[in-house]
């Protein structure tokens, strides 16, 4: 069977359920070959095709991003897509393979916070995760570390607590007063006592 008769649309599936297990299995096999096809058909007439293709490779990347980090490239081009699914899915393969390809991310950095701006939760989150992780590379920080600080000014306070709690490690000496001052400035946002907490906590780290 070839990569394309197994994705779930081929199948007649609904469901992700197989696209999530032939991720596991490429990614177990490590087989190049498999996602060089679909990496291929990222491009297919069928929507539904694209789709699947993508869903496949970045659930292979959040588990062994070494196999897809050659087609970042890739990834990136799709930033551009007018679908919104493609966008969204290169977007969480990029994040997945941020450690592997700083360079090419970091260069997508613009194109990135264009798609966060227009998109969902789902998206905002990945551009949050990508900053965070390029913050964590010194070459990067002093450039990315402004550009989580305004994710932070603007993200849905439900969002905020679980950025400030993963930001926390990345966040260097010379940046901290400004995170205080915009964490501090949320700290009545919340409708929820539990999270005002979390906050309060992330602030008495930084402080």
């Amino acid at each position: 069977m070839t990569v394309i008769s197994r994705l779930a649309t081929s199948l007649g599936r609904r469901d992700e359920v197989p696209n999530q297990e032939l991720a596991i299995e490429i990614a177990t096999n490590g087989d190049g070959s498999a996602i060089a096809d679909l990496i291929e058909n990222l491009s297919h007439k069928s929507k539904d095709v694209r789709h699947d293709c993508i869903k496949v490779l970045y659930e292979i990347g959040e588990r062994m991003p070494p196999l897809i980090a050659a087609y970042a490239d890739q990834f990136a081009a799709l930033l551009g897509s007018k679908d919104n699914r493609m966008q969204w899915g290169a977007m969480t393969a990029l994040n997945a393979i941020a450690r592997e390809k700083p360079e090419v991310v970091f260069a997508a950095v613009p194109q990135l916070a264009a798609v966060a701006d227009k998109g969902s939760v789902i998206t905002r989150d990945n551009f949050v995760a990508i900053l965070i992780k390029l913050s964590g590379i010194p070459a990067y920080a002093d450039q990315t570390l402004p550009l989580l600080n305004e994710q932070m000014l603007s993200c849905p306070s439900n969002q905020l607590p679980m950025y400030a709690e993963n930001a926390l490690p990345v966040i260097s000496a010379a940046h901290k007063a400004i995170f205080v001052k915009t964490l501090t400035s949320r700290l009545g946002d919340f409708e929820k006592e539990s999270k005002r907490k979390r906050m309060e906590k992330v602030l008495k780290r930084l402080g």
